[in-house]
């Protein structure tokens, strides 16, 4: 059984059959991330009566990480899921469309997925080592799903990768509030990922030192 999140030795986890298990956190990230990866902050997810919890509050975090890394001159990826059809967000519906604006350029981009990780089947990889990116944040819906398999794909990919736990969210899943389904993804993230409680504490830079 996993209860309810409390505090715990490192800052966050849960508690499953009487025992803590901790999720590795950090105050600060250790460096300044280079990209920036926006999983599935698509209109589907964040407006209407199946808005993710907090929808509102989650679009105007992600907005301000956004910005943040725009003016630092990382790279942006905005990952935009083809779902299938009859979906809600089927490709050209209107819960297809992505919530935050895009500033096309070559450091800010669209990529359409059809499976969870953002890694899968794209021209991601390829796209962030082209322009030298060695660390990622990662952000978005749906915590356990899309944004825990993008975060797996890009550890496997060699990236160094920030998880701000604020600005990723879900649904309730059977008995267990969003907050806690949310954290349990973290922790099966295991001790590789840089979790960090907030999206304010995060740092960007550009690739490479650039702008």
């Amino acid at each position: 059984m996993v209860g309810p999140s409390q505090p715990g030795p490192s800052g966050g986890g849960f508690v499953r059959d009487g025992v803590w298990h901790s999720v590795p956190r950090r105050d600060v990230p250790t460096a300044p991330a280079e990209a920036l990866l926006l999983v599935d902050v698509q209109t589907a997810f964040l407006t209407g009566p199946d808005a993710v919890p907090d929808a509102p509050g989650l679009a105007a975090r992600l907005g301000l990480l956004l910005e943040r890394a725009r003016a630092a001159g990382a790279v942006v990826v905005h990952l935009r899921n083809d779902g299938e059809t009859g979906a809600p967000d089927e490709p050209g519906k209107p819960g297809w469309e992505l919530r935050l604006p895009v500033r096309a350029s070559a450091r800010e981009v669209v990529v359409s997925k059809e499976s969870d990780d953002g890694f899968d089947g794209t021209g991601l990889g390829a796209l962030l080592d082209g322009h030298g990116v060695r660390s990622v944040v990662i952000a978005g819906v749906l915590s356990e799903m899309c944004v825990a398999a993008t975060a797996r794909g890009a550890l496997d990919h060699g990236l160094r990768v920030v998880l701000p736990h604020d600005t990723h969210t879900t649904y309730g899943l059977d008995e267990l509030p969003p907050a806690v389904v949310s954290k349990v993804a973290e922790h099966a993230l295991g001790s590789d990922p840089e979790f960090v409680a907030s999206a304010a504490t995060v740092a960007f830079g550009a690739p490479g030192g650039g702008r």
